[in-house]
């Protein structure tokens, strides 16, 4: 497979994504086409679709063997309980491919990158490849009356965390970053094993390592400091 394009996001590396696309809305994108890709009439006719699916590589959960496990421990259920890799969204599968879908803000054919798709409600890493890109049909891919499995029953148990973030950090991002940030600190980024109110977390979020910890169902940011340019590089 080729990858056709890029996505450009505030995340640097994998703590902090949200675990499944929409799940803050805030949070933006940017769809980059590869050089050879970079031809505007391939984009012809989205302007009338509000959101599409992203196919993407697991870029980050390549293994070097061609082994693969029938069963995976989904972080949701703590990380001590298996279930089949077919009923979970694992990167760790026999093709490491990335389903995500999100709604569409602009469309921009021409930039010095070529046309430009922006998104919102991605959770995909900054430089993540992109394999397809396909329209959302609402009249066929949405089904209301799906049943979601132990996704959907962890999800119910689970409450999003209040969110405190000190005025002069909060005053480091815009307006629109600062809402993705509390909605990505609500959902509780860590990992559902761990639960220590003293630990303190890390996560790199639009060129800040933003420090937190969680306690009594509270996330309290801590520190934000600027990441180093350097190392700040896709």
């Amino acid at each position: 497979m080729k990858t056709v394009a890029k996505i450009h996001t505030d995340f640097k590396t994998k703590f902090g994504v949200p675990r499944q696309s929409g799940l803050v809305k805030g949070l933006k994108g940017r769809i980059v086409f590869e050089p050879e890709f970079r031809n505007a009439e391939a984009l012809r006719g989205l302007e009338g679709f509000s959101h599409i699916w992203l196919l993407w590589d697991f870029s980050e959960a390549h293994r070097e063997d061609d082994g693969w496990s029938p069963t995976v421990r989904p972080p949701r259920l703590g990380g001590n309980q298996r279930m089949g890799v077919w009923a979970t969204r694992s990167p760790f599968r026999p093709n490491s491919i990335g389903l995500s879908s999100v709604r569409i803000t602009k469309i921009e054919l021409q930039t010095p990158e070529g046309p430009v798709i922006e998104v919102e409600g991605a959770d995909l890493m900054d430089g993540t490849p992109i394999l397809d890109i396909k329209p959302y049909l609402p009249f066929t891919d949405s089904h209301p009356d799906a049943r979601g499995g132990f996704a959907e029953e962890q999800n119910q148990k689970t409450e999003p965390l209040e969110v405190e973030i000190p005025s002069d950090i909060a005053n480091l991002f815009d307006a629109e970053r600062r809402e993705a940030l509390r909605g990505v600190l609500a959902a509780d980024p860590r990992p559902h094993y761990q639960q220590d109110p003293e630990r303190i977390y890390a996560l790199e979020f639009a060129g800040y390592e933003v420090k937190f910890r969680v306690a009594d169902g509270k996330a309290t940011v801590t520190e934000a400091q600027p990441i180093a340019a350097s190392a700040n590089k896709p």
